[in-house]
């Protein structure tokens, strides 16, 4: 029995040497597989309220769609700055090397609304907790972050656990 692990396809040496790039596209192109990961990123949540699924870019938003489909609640996109055409808020983060800044429709969320963060991958954690803020800014509450990949050896779960955040990955890959 194939797990959600065996779809994703890791590409030695890119976008730069010594990286394993763990890529998710194989999974999302296998019905199979992309189903499976739909459920199990939901699972952990049967029973709570959901008011909007809320992706980070891009990956998340192929995740956040599809969630929201099957939970028949609204998608909201978290893109890098200068991609969303209305009013936003912003939220700059620390990358590796540098600044990066994500932004939110400034009317995209309501105060109070229940909200699930997806991603394929938690690596850091910056990204994440950049959108964490961007929602709670808008006065909404994240009930939890949902993952396909997590690479523990990067910190993002402990560092959105610090967060008061519950963290679910449906796989861990050890090292960079």
């Amino acid at each position: 029995m194939k797990t959600v692990r065996d779809y994703i396809r890791t590409i030695p040496d890119f976008p730069h040497e010594g990286i394993m790039f763990r890529d998710v596209t194989t999974l999302f192109s296998d019905a199979r597989g992309f189903r499976m990961a739909i459920d199990q990123l939901l699972h952990p949540y049967a029973g709570t309220p959901i008011d909007k699924v809320v992706g980070l870019e891009a990956r998340g938003f192929i995740l956040g769609g599809a969630i929201a489909h099957q939970l028949s609640v609204g998608f909201v996109p978290i893109r890098k700055q200068g991609k969303l055409p209305g009013k936003t808020i912003t939220q700059a983060y620390q990358l590796e090397y540098g600044e990066a800044v994500m932004e939110l429709h400034d009317d995209a969320l309501q105060q109070g609304e229940k909200v699930l963060l997806v991603d394929d991958l938690l690596a850091t954690g910056g990204t994440a907790e950049a959108g964490i803020r961007l929602i709670e800014r808008l006065g909404a509450e994240v009930i939890g972050c949902a993952f396909i990949i997590d690479l523990p050896d990067l910190g993002g779960a402990e560092r959105l656990a610090k967060l008061g955040m519950q963290v679910h990955s449906l796989c861990a890959f050890e090292g960079t």
